[in-house]
């Protein structure tokens, strides 16, 4: 056995992994059923990475969660209280209107944001200096879209970018920003202190909803990395065809950016099934649930997680690192997606698969 080999086997015997986990809001149900099986073949995740909802269970279970405490969580969890409404929403007829022109969404967010903050206060987390690694690096990078400077960012390892320091930054706030679904949720404003420019702060899905090779390194990795995205069950159906009629209930300018918000959150799954075929990718069939379904009944909820469970199985029975490796992290030279992570450009998934 050469060196290589050694090295491999090490890595699989102690299970060490990178975690991405996609965005995709109320659907986010189903990563909870992933991670448990990962959790249960005794795969320990070292550094973890998610938009959106992808970004809650990822801070939650950097905070000590483990998935059967998730499953609890988001079963229990009212979701619809998170459709909150600040006075001008609740003006008749125009109220919604008079949110999204002059506040940048319908909703608040506010009620999220302090179900994530008193999560993880119940864990003693606040702020990302309580999420280090062993490395010293923090355990969690939670993906946001700065719509300002339009730029991708990874906080905290992008703080100073917005005038924070790492350690200090608030983790709740992180992931409220990073769950701002456009025009649903209000865009977070942030002020930085150092330029005095306010930031708008949105869903990272805007940028990247799966950034799958946050984590990915030069040469042969220490460890594996595996992402879980949530994909549609028909991918030859139409997004019309999915969505179904826009709904009559909203009207005029709400109409269109109600059917412009779930055809621009929905896209991410087509955009993946017709140009990836990831080896380090958990597909999870999202059983036709929409992304702002929030009065999901209970039952539809449990299949969402059994989704991710059956899904997550799949995947660890084919899975084999060191072909893995052979594969996809032995050429001579770095990949395209590599390269363009260097340059810190969004990535082409079509340009990656041709190489």
């Amino acid at each position: 056995m050469d060196r290589l080999d050694e090295l491999i086997e090490r890595m699989e015997h102690e299970r060490r992994y990178d975690l991405v986990l996609e965005g995709g809001g109320i659907k986010g149900i189903a990563l909870i059923g992933a991670l448990a099986v990962l959790e249960q073949r005794g795969y320990r995740p070292q550094r973890l990475a998610g938009t959106s909802a992808g970004a809650i269970v990822a801070a939650l279970h950097a905070a000590g969660y483990t998935a059967s405490e998730l499953r609890a969580l988001l079963l229990q969890t009212g979701f619809g209280s998170f459709r909150d409404r600040g006075p001008e929403d609740r003006i008749p007829l125009v109220g919604e209107t008079l949110s999204v022109v002059f506040q940048g969404g319908i909703f608040e967010g506010r009620t999220l944001e302090a179900w994530v903050r008193d999560l993880l206060a119940a864990r003693g987390v606040r702020t990302f200096a309580q999420l280090r690694g062993e490395d010293g690096l923090s355990r969690v990078q939670v993906i946001v879209s700065d719509v300002t400077e339009r730029r991708l960012l990874r906080l905290p390892q992008d703080a100073a970018l917005i005038g924070l320091e790492a350690d200090e930054l608030e983790v709740a706030f992180a992931v409220r920003a990073s769950a701002s679904l456009p025009l649903f949720y209000e865009p977070v404003r942030h002020k930085n202190p150092r330029t005095g420019r306010t930031h708008l702060l949105v869903d990272g899905g805007l940028l990247s909803n799966y950034p799958v090779w946050i984590f990915d390194v030069p040469g042969l990795p220490r460890w594996p990395t595996f992402g879980l995205k949530l994909v549609e069950d028909e991918p030859e159906a139409s997004l019309g065809e999915r969505l179904g009629t826009p709904q009559s209930d909203y009207p005029g300018i709400l109409a269109y950016l109600r059917s412009l918000i779930e055809t621009m959150l929905e896209a991410h799954d087509r955009l993946y099934i017709e140009k990836a075929n990831f080896a380090r990718t958990v597909a999870i069939p999202t059983l036709g649930v929409r992304t702002v379904e929030f009065d999901l009944p209970a039952a539809t909820a449990e299949a969402l997680y059994d989704s991710g469970r059956a899904a997550a199985e799949r995947f660890l029975t084919s899975w084999n690192f060191a072909r893995y490796v052979a594969q996809f992290r032995t050429l001579p030279r770095p990949s395209r997606r590599e390269e363009l992570r260097r340059e810190g450009q969004t990535v082409d998934v079509r340009s990656c698969l041709s190489q």
